[in-house]
């Protein structure tokens, strides 16, 4: 009777462990796909604190603009910012839609999803659709951070 009771038992938890495990993945989708958007909606200088929160402090950077690559996001604003000052670029606006692709193993994450850069150029409004932001993301005490990220237009 013991041992009927001890299988009950073991078959329940492991029926649940699975939808457990898919919870918790569930979870983390929903907190990567946040960071993403956190990121892609505070690129203004005025919220540019709250895109730099989503950061790791060594974070890998390939982008459109010259110089192409960089070793963290505050590099990467900096030179955005002054790239777009250069170019006559107002009105900047990235939108990153709902990810083809959110791949989570422990504390890592890959993600890729459509993107479309909208901005002026010399006042000329200006539109990069179909573009591909990729990253990979840590999990780390604060939360879900960026490793790595790239921008790829069509």
């Amino acid at each position: 009777m013991k041992f009927a009771r001890v299988g009950i038992l073991i078959s329940a938890v492991v029926f649940t462990l699975p939808f457990a495990s898919q919870h918790v993945l569930a979870s983390d989708k929903d907190d990567i796909v946040a960071t993403v958007q956190q990121f892609a909606n505070n690129l203004d200088p005025k919220t540019i604190d709250k895109a730099l929160a989503t950061c790791d402090s060594s974070t890998s950077i390939i982008d459109e603009f010259p110089p192409h690559v960089w070793n963290s996001c505050a590099e990467w604003i900096k030179d955005f910012g002054e790239f777009n000052q250069r170019n006559g670029v107002t009105e900047a606006e990235a939108k990153i839609g709902a990810p083809w692709i959110v791949d989570v193993d422990g504390d890592r994450a890959y993600v890729v999803a459509p993107a479309t850069y909208t901005y002026k150029q010399h006042g000329k409004a200006m539109k990069e659709a179909h573009a591909v932001f990729t990253a990979a993301l840590r999990k780390m005490d604060a939360g879900w951070r960026f490793s790595a990220w790239s921008w790829a237009r069509h």
